[in-house]
């Protein structure tokens, strides 16, 4: 099949083509909207070496700069350890952190770190962001050679809710519509046997085609 015969069955089946996009799309919203809300809490945080002298010279060589990427990606994987989930679990009487999302990101220049929590409580997000600040500031001061994790920005409760993203399902849903569409028309096209035209039946029976019968209006 052509790109050209594939567009004129379409053209043909056009109204199931609008449809089910819009009765998907539709679909899907819908049932978005009884998914519970999530809320992201986020926070920022900067690693403090023990190294640090104030009255070091401000100039700062590759090695410096390599030092520090390392000792913030190893703050980073202290912050995601179950060390830190069990302790900061345990702080508000909870097995686990199962039913949150952690996310820790660090920046390739700077001794920065962010950390965003996102769960179904907007206060407990907030709070549970907060505590693995400290859990890790306590931790990493143990285990490594880290003064302090201090905290730049600390979470707040968020008031709008950052997911689901319901206008993104509902597109998706929308575009699974049409490509549904566009499987029935194609497979009822060639599920049907009917010859419907001349060159089709000179195509199914090897001779050429010499006559119509007209179409009569009764």
């Amino acid at each position: 099949m052509t790109l050209l015969e594939l567009f004129g069955l379409l053209r043909k089946n056009l109204l199931l083509v609008i449809l089910l996009p819009i009765i998907a799309c539709v679909g899907v919203y819908i049932g978005s909207l009884f998914l519970p809300n999530e809320y992201t809490a986020s926070t920022t945080m900067y690693v403090l070496s023990r190294d640090d002298d104030p009255t070091k010279s401000s100039d700062i060589t590759q090695s410096d700069l390599s030092a520090s990427q390392m000792l913030t990606s190893d703050v980073a994987t202290i912050m995601k350890s179950d060390r830190v989930e069990r302790d900061v679990a345990q702080q508000f009487g909870l097995t686990n952190l199962k039913g949150y999302k952690l996310n820790v990101t660090n920046s390739t220049t700077t001794r920065v770190l962010s950390l965003s929590v996102t769960g179904k409580d907007p206060q407990m997000v907030a709070d549970i962001a907060n505590a693995i600040v400290s859990d890790t500031s306590k931790v990493a001061q143990d285990v490594m050679r880290i003064q302090s994790v201090n905290a730049i920005d600390s979470a707040i409760a968020p008031t709008n809710p950052s997911g689901p993203r319901r206008l993104l399902y509902a597109a998706v849903g929308a575009l699974a519509g049409f490509f549904l569409a566009v499987a029935i028309v194609v497979l009822r096209d060639m599920l049907d046997t009917r010859v419907r035209s001349g060159s089709e039946a000179e195509a199914i029976v090897g001779v050429p085609v010499v006559g119509h019968f007209p179409a009569i209006d009764a």
